[in-house]
């Protein structure tokens, strides 16, 4: 037996003795799902992990650097760049995936104002468990489609679809981090004394035996209070919120998995009731940025969400989304993730097997959708044959009367009309507008021979940018069969998916594409981070750097270094 042999079968014990033989999983076909990005390609791992507890998680990372064996930390795996999987083509160390899926408390604290979550926890899980106390989470729709992570979502910078909140950050957190001499060391920075020994310290999180009342501390913050004056500032030459800002980049906010992070402190918010939800229409996208910036500059209430759609993004949605849209109305997003594990299982043990079909159960689920009845409302339909252009725009009730008048007067003698939505109606509306992106990544799987692909690009638009709807080359354009766009309109945060024709060079496509937004003044991600499919910014790539010396956590993030101390090569 080899010494590098050695050196893995000792560390596959050193994890089975820190999480326990059944919660260390190695056959390919168990991992598949744990190294397979939502929209990216599987890499290899000598492991996956799951401890159950705080606990457990230290010491299987203690394991892990004790072998110098690097690790990502996964929650939800519901990253679109590939982030929290591995990065394929492999790396100079064995690389171990620990899944914090088992961790998953949540404790409100100082009368429900805020929030301690551990790494496992998911925006619906603390949803529901603020909902008794009248509060809810940073974000309420999109992320939470999808039993995303809060713990993922503040390590990312995730921004979501509510224009008052901006990116989901903290000052509040519970980290590992790994020393320039290979170790490493528990970081408190919740705000609560737990004492000092690491272990004691994740034993008290984990047991819940901690103070419930915690002080502010000066300087602090457990949200982005300065968001609001942020997206206002429509004269503003850069955009209102992208991954490498560095405003909103502190210690785990941010950190991309450059940090093992055990538990965040956050703020909650006051529950919205009686919420109310114009859909609106247009055919010209001028007349949108004439009403964006009327909305964002006037003294009036910003609205809770503004979501915008183009109707060749309905129509994919429409096709491609019916079987997304109706898993999670008639499951719950709770089970999703237990769904998309079942899903790559199955995937995993019909690719065996060589006279199947690729992607079979996309088509199997696609082709039963098909037959169910219509899931969307005929007024959404009516709308999206009149407008090419639809947004939604969601408000709260006192803000009702002012928002009627506001698009009355913006839509009098115009190729543009509004209507009030019902909660059904609204419920249906936004659910179509969130499975975009997966159905996107659908089409891909059932489409492999009739196109070059899907290309996403998540940008940032510069906030007194007035021209937002692109136009592309023809050089580009002949090479696109589908453009699909989505996002968050006043946030001028999009989401752009092309469908590329069989035969394009996505990554020349990409670079052209890139090339364009650069001179636009655009930032690219916005809010879905680098993953492995952008480069990080310098000035991103050093904070990475200076939270994880070793690079024991998460290498090759940003398109880094993937090598021990960073080095190059």
């Amino acid at each position: 037996m080899g010494e590098e042999t050695q050196v893995r079968d000792d560390l596959l014990k050193a994890l089975e003795g820190a999480v326990g033989a059944r919660h260390v999983l190695t056959d390919p076909r168990r991992t598949r799902f744990y190294r397979t990005g939502f929209r990216t390609a599987a890499g290899d791992a000598l492991a996956v992990v799951r401890p159950g507890s705080l606990v457990e998680m230290w010491r299987a990372i203690e394991a892990c650097t004790r072998f110098g064996a690097p690790m990502i930390v996964q929650a939800a795996n519901t990253g679109l760049t590939g982030g929290s999987t591995p990065a394929p083509g492999g790396y100079d160390r064995p690389i171990v995936i620990i899944s914090t899926l088992r961790i998953g408390g949540i404790t409100p604290i100082n009368e429900g104002r805020q929030a301690i979550c551990l790494p496992g926890a998911t925006l619906h899980a603390l949803e529901s468990a603020l909902k008794p106390l009248g509060r809810e989470p940073h974000s309420v729709i999109g992320s939470s489609c999808f039993g995303a992570s809060i713990v993922g979502g503040v390590c990312n910078n995730s921004g979501g679809s509510l224009v008052r909140r901006g990116v989901a950050y903290t000052d509040y957190a519970l980290f590992a981090r790994s020393t320039a001499d290979g170790g490493i060391e528990l970081v408190n920075h919740l705000g609560i004394d737990l004492g000092d020994d690491p272990v004691e310290i994740l034993h008290q999180l984990d047991t819940g035996a901690f103070p419930r009342m915690a002080d502010e501390t000066p300087g602090k913050s457990a949200s982005d209070k300065d968001y609001a004056s942020q997206v206002r500032d429509v004269d503003a030459d850069t955009p209102a919120r992208y991954n490498a800002d560095k405003r909103c980049l502190h210690e785990a906010s941010g950190s991309a998995g450059k940090l093992a992070v055990f538990a965040v402190r956050l703020d909650t918010f006051a529950l919205e009731k009686d919420t109310h939800t114009f859909l609106v229409g247009c055919n010209d996208p001028a007349q949108f940025a004439t009403l964006r910036r009327a909305i964002l500059s006037d003294d009036r209430p910003l609205p809770i969400a503004a979501e915008y759609l183009h109707r060749e993004a309905f129509d994919l949605a429409d096709t491609y989304g019916k079987d997304q849209f109706l898993l999670i109305e008639k499951l719950g997003t709770d089970r999703l993730p237990r769904f998309f594990a079942l899903k790559s299982r199955v995937d995993a043990m019909l690719e065996r097997w060589r006279w199947m079909p690729a992607n079979a159960v996309d088509r199997l689920l696609h082709g039963l959708a098909r037959w169910l009845p219509d899931h969307l409302s005929p007024r959404l339909r009516e709308w999206r044959d009149r407008f090419e252009h639809l947004l939604l725009i969601k408000v709260s009730a006192g803000a009702v009367p002012e928002m009627r008048a506001l698009l009355d007067e913006w839509g009098a003698g115009k190729d543009a009309a509004h209507v009030e939505c019902t909660p059904a109606e609204a419920a249906k509306a936004f659910l179509h507008r969130f499975v975009i992106a997966g159905a996107a990544i659908r089409y891909r799987a059932l489409h492999t021979r009739q196109s070059a692909g899907v290309l996403s690009l998540d940008i940032a638009l510069r906030r007194n940018d007035a021209d937002w709807f692109e136009t592309l080359p023809a050089e580009i354009s002949e090479q696109v069969a589908h453009r699909i766009y989505y996002g968050h309109f006043l946030c001028h945060v999009l989401h752009q998916d092309y469908v590329l024709t069989a035969g394009a060079d996505p990554d020349a496509i990409k670079t052209a594409m890139l090339d364009l937004l650069d001179r636009r003044g655009a930032r690219y991600p916005a809010e879905h981070n680098v993953g492995h499919t952008y480069p990080a910014a310098p000035n991103l790539a050093a904070f990475y750097e200076a939270l994880d010396p070793a690079n024991l956590f998460n290498p090759g993030i940003g398109k880094t270094s993937r090598r021990k101390n960073h080095k190059a090569g």
